[in-house]
């Protein structure tokens, strides 16, 4: 498989007609353009190991395209491949960022899948968003409808595949079925709201107790959630009497882990499935055996990066998920998380919000 250039190393032996194989292996001697990008050379903490650099851009070969890139978000999986905690690292020097929107602006001669003009989005992680230019093989891009925001198209490749993948691929779901979810305010949680209520299912949304949480109530409603509650709601009669309007959920979504995923687990209904996705308490799972022996409960994991790369030969069906939720986006049923624009200059102020607590996620702006 050929891969995108996202190591500096790989992105400069290819200009000077390294016969590695990659997008731009042929006629790469000449050195056709450079581009902006921020690279580290290390892992460590991003205000120390994170550096705006120039650099060479190889030439554009038969079957790769060049990319101007629009708009990059700056998530918390990038922070982690900096610091090294990631499961998956480039090699250094690397270029940060696995997710963005870019404009296809040179198209290679023998390249028919894409055009002039196209707006694509990366099929995998490790691209190297944080960039001015890049280029790359024409199938490792998977095109975006351009009637939808930019915003929407530079955030739609990671969490609302995520919230499509999980409700789509575990459990057989139909109206006026129920699922449950912890992070309810997470990118994921929101687009989960939204593509539940396009298939009328309803969602009990778990949400942590803060001082402006009326407000983060009303945001979700808005969005289409059906109930909210608190993590020590979840503890109270509050759920019998839920339960008397809707029946248990039959699926459960965890990105939190510790005590809130314990507490998931005590209301799903008989041989429902937990999928966990995150661990943002950093603690492990409590699991009673009576959820597995009397409930039959199915515990499961999901990683989207790995969905994909399990996909990865079969770019119709990953195209055919981009295009639907492009049509829930263009549709109004769909939105982009709140986010942050930051010209791409100020990259320390996005870096720097996005391992601060409760803070929007930011974009990067090229």
């Amino acid at each position: 498989m050929r891969r995108a250039f996202n190591s500096v190393t790989q992105v400069r032996a290819q200009v000077l007609g390294s016969r590695g194989r990659g997008p731009c292996s042929a006629g790469a001697q000449r050195l056709a353009h450079s581009c902006t990008a921020l690279v580290y050379r290390q892992h460590g903490a991003h205000a120390d190991v994170v550096r705006m650099e120039e650099l060479p851009l190889p030439a554009v070969g038969p079957h790769s395209v060049r990319l101007k890139m629009l708009a990059a978000p700056v998530n918390p999986a990038d922070i982690n491949m900096v610091q090294g905690t990631y499961p998956i690292l480039p090699p250094f020097p690397a270029i940060g960022g696995n997710e963005g929107v870019s404009e296809v602006v040179e198209v290679g001669s023998g390249t028919t899948s894409l055009s002039l003009g196209d707006w694509v989005i990366p099929v995998d992680a490790g691209f190297g968003t944080w960039r001015t230019e890049a280029v790359c093989d024409a199938d490792e891009l998977i095109r975006v409808p351009k009637d939808i925001s930019l915003l929407g198209a530079a955030t739609i490749g990671v969490n609302p595949c995520t919230a499509y993948r999980m409700l789509h691929d575990f459990v057989p779901l139909c109206p006026g079925d129920t699922v449950i979810q912890n992070g309810a305010n997470s990118a994921v949680g929101q687009a989960v709201i939204q593509i539940a209520a396009t298939m009328g299912v309803k969602t009990i949304n778990v949400i942590r107790d803060r001082p402006n949480r009326w407000n983060l109530v009303e945001e979700l409603k808005s969005m289409g959630a059906d109930y909210i509650v608190t993590e020590e709601g979840l503890q109270s009669s509050e759920m019998e009497t839920m339960f008397k309007d809707v029946p248990k959920p039959k699926l459960g979504l965890n990105c939190v882990g510790g005590q809130s995923g314990g507490l998931l687990l005590s209301h799903l209904d008989n041989g429902a499935t937990l999928v966990t996705y995150g661990g943002m308490a950093k603690k492990p799972l409590p699991l009673p055996a009576k959820f597995l022996i009397f409930k039959n409960i199915t515990l499961r994991g999901f990683w989207m990066t790995q969905w994909k790369r399990n996909n990865r030969e079969d770019l119709p069906r990953l195209q055919s998920m981009v295009s639907t939720l492009s049509g829930l986006v263009s549709s109004g049923q769909l939105s982009a998380s709140q986010c942050v624009q930051v010209p791409f200059s100020l990259y320390r102020q996005a870096l720097e919000a996005t391992v601060s607590s409760h803070q929007r996620k930011h974009i990067l702006l090229m």
